[in-house]
């Protein structure tokens, strides 16, 4: 009856050791974005877990494409993958910006000196200039299918528009 006990007790303890030694990080993406002089806001709070490897490569995974919004609108695919360094984010997939009623690919996330307070985005066909304090907050990002029955309840984008020249259509897209 001792050996049992012994046994029991020993691969209890076995099963311990190997899930506290194998446990994952306990640093959320957003530490990660912080700890590399990047704003925690670049990437919405509903990321479901994330993947950093050695050479920097970076994919996070959401459950759903969502669009959230910051300065401007941001849509994010379900996986978002960019190389990670210190104060950047280059050759970003899955990430768009709305501007000027498109949504345009951005292509990298640039912070030059942490202490100028300046974020560039390059969206391809333009670089971006944007208040690093825009992004310090990571968005609430709603599923793309819910924001499209938000808009159908409203008549789509030309209610949108002219329901709200005043307070501007693109927040009342989003929220």
């Amino acid at each position: 009856m001792e050996k049992l006990i012994y046994r029991i007790t020993l691969v209890f303890a076995t099963l311990f050791l190997s899930f506290s030694l194998s446990s994952p990080s306990s640093l959320t993406i957003h530490d990660v974005l912080r700890s590399k002089g990047l704003p925690a806001g670049l990437l919405p709070q509903e990321v479901d877990s994330y993947t950093l490897y050695n050479d920097g490569r970076l994919e996070v995974f959401l459950a759903a494409p969502c669009l959230a919004k910051s300065a401007t609108g941001m849509r994010f695919d379900a996986v978002v993958r960019a190389n990670l360094s210190y104060g950047s984010l280059v050759g970003v997939e899955g990430l768009s910006q709305f501007e000027l009623f498109l949504w345009l690919s951005v292509k990298d996330i640039v912070v030059k000196k942490p202490d100028s307070g300046v974020i560039i985005i390059d969206i391809g066909v333009a670089y971006k200039q944007l208040s690093r304090s825009l992004f310090e907050d990571p968005p609430k990002c709603l599923p793309h299918g819910d924001v499209m029955k938000k808009m159908r309840g409203y008549g789509g984008f030309e209610a949108l528009k002219m329901k709200n020249l005043k307070e501007g259509w693109i927040s009342r897209l989003f929220f």
